[in-house]
């Protein structure tokens, strides 16, 4: 008789797989949008305008699923036995990942709103928190060999720390777009409100490509186990 079972454990995996697929594909169509966008001589303003809106729209996965991640990953090293915590840190740490999803999508539905500006500064406050946070339990465990003993999720830990710190550069890069886009806006499309917007946009990508690539490098890490 076929008999199936999954553990725990591996149910964990299974939806950290999933939001890692979630995370990495859509912030690709939210880079290829914004690739698109910066097309002034193939789109009209206004279609621009309108893909610029879509990017903002998808762009809502890699944020649910990067706020996900955190307690997930956590909740993982727990089960997997690689770092037993006690059960009020697991209650806690969903917690943070629910307040900081539902950071994330009340800014969202209250755009350009004094709530939303409120939200965003709650939410950059959490994620340099969650940096200095895995960035200190990746490298202790690195120095120390623990609480994280085997090398490859010591190493992932510290990854996923900057994968935070590039994160944070991201959105210090991105911050002048609004008012550039502002002026874009009620100016019209021209060399002195177009070229601002494609620096910043240019300076943005950079770290976006480190995000990537940390987060190629971790998934590496996470499936092949290599140190």
């Amino acid at each position: 008789m076929f008999e199936f079972s999954v553990s725990y454990y591996q149910s964990l995996v299974f939806i950290h797989l999933l939001l890692f697929v979630l995370w990495l594909g859509a912030d690709v169509g939210v880079f290829m949008l914004g690739q698109h966008f910066r097309k002034r001589e193939k789109w009209s303003l206004p279609q621009r305008l309108a893909l610029l809106q879509l990017l903002v729209n998808v762009d809502m996965v890699p944020r649910s699923a990067w706020a996900l991640m955190v307690p997930l990953t956590l909740t993982m090293v727990d089960a997997g036995g690689w770092w037993p915590l006690p059960g009020w840190a697991i209650a806690g740490v969903w917690a943070i990942g629910g307040a900081w999803l539902w950071l994330v999508w009340d800014a969202h539905m209250h755009d350009q709103t004094p709530r939303a500006q409120r939200n965003n500064r709650i939410e950059f406050v959490l994620k340099i928190v969650m940096t200095l946070f895995y960035l200190g339990l990746g490298l202790a465990s690195l120095i120390k060999g623990a609480p994280l003993e085997p090398l490859w999720l010591a190493t992932k830990a510290l990854m996923f720390g900057l994968i935070f710190a590039a994160a944070i550069m991201i959105d210090v890069a991105f911050k002048p777009v609004g008012p550039q886009l502002g002026k874009l806006i009620s100016e019209g499309s021209s060399d002195e409100t177009e070229k601002p917007l494609r620096r910043t946009m240019d300076r943005t990508r950079i770290w976006v490509w480190v995000v990537y690539l940390l987060l190629l490098a971790t998934a590496f890490l996470g499936n092949v186990k290599p140190i």
